[in-house]
């Protein structure tokens, strides 16, 4: 396993004063991000390779949202590989040691050139080794299906500061512009427990995209499709699910 500390920083939180859902994708990144590095395998490194990590899916469950200067450890290790990619397992604990978050994402190594997948290097896996304890239950390569819904959308142009060095929009973007057209009710009086996504197609600098969100079949709960304008292609659906404040 391979831990690192953070503490939150006032620019990270949001409006009810508490780190913000895409603050922890970020830091979760961050974190894998060291892991690399800490093998010799930096994601700068593996770019001049003309290769990285591309997550395919992921799920993520937060039971509590860090507050400013607070500090938390993220542990994180991979539990399964394949040829070309693994699943990366995620805890977050609080300064008392209680878990705060669990989450687990699936990537796959990605020939950035060819927009393929590739072999992940025998080196690699040999200096990660892997094991198979899990940090939540969920199978994150279950399909998700999409909706088209008119009940609420939001539009947004793909821009520059939207792609990452991987070349295409970065997922926690794709977050972003599902918060964007969740209900402000639910915004306003409500945290993000869970959400579980999947990254299907890429969307494209200069490309509209449309995010479309439904009520789900739980209380409190949404289902939300990222698609590209005037276009039958989807780039991600998720679930979500949310708690009082």
């Amino acid at each position: 396993m391979f831990e690192k500390t953070f503490e939150l920083r006032y620019f990270e939180m949001n409006k009810h004063g508490m780190a913000s859902a895409a603050t922890m994708l970020t830091l979760l990144e961050e974190t894998a991000s060291d892991h690399c590095c800490e093998i010799g395998y930096g994601l700068f490194d593996l770019l001049k390779n003309k290769v990285g990590w591309v997550l395919l899916s992921g799920y993520l469950e937060i039971y509590r949202y860090p507050q400013h200067k607070e500090k938390i450890t993220i542990k994180t290790w991979l539990s399964t590989y394949t040829e070309i990619k693994g699943i990366r397992e995620n805890l977050v604990y609080d300064e008392k040691g209680q878990i705060i978050a669990r989450g687990k994402g699936l990537w796959v190594f990605f020939d950035i050139n060819k927009r393929r997948p590739t072999r992940i290097f025998k080196d690699i896996i040999e200096r990660w080794s892997f094991t198979n304890e899990e940090s939540v239950e969920g199978d994150v390569s279950k399909k998700i299906k999409p909706i088209d819904s008119e009940i609420h959308h939001k539009e947004f142009l793909v821009h520059r500061f939207d792609i990452d060095m991987n070349q295409h929009v970065n997922n926690i973007r794709y977050l972003h512009w599902v918060m964007e057209s969740i209900p402000e009710e639910i915004l306003d009086h409500y945290f993000l427990f869970s959400i579980d996504g999947r990254f299907i197609s890429e969307a494209h600098l200069g490309e509209t995209v449309l995010s479309f969100t439904e009520e789900g079949d739980e209380p409190n709960s949404f289902v939300h499709t990222i698609k590209v304008k005037g276009s039958n292609k989807v780039c991600a659906t998720a679930k979500t699910v949310w708690r009082p404040l």
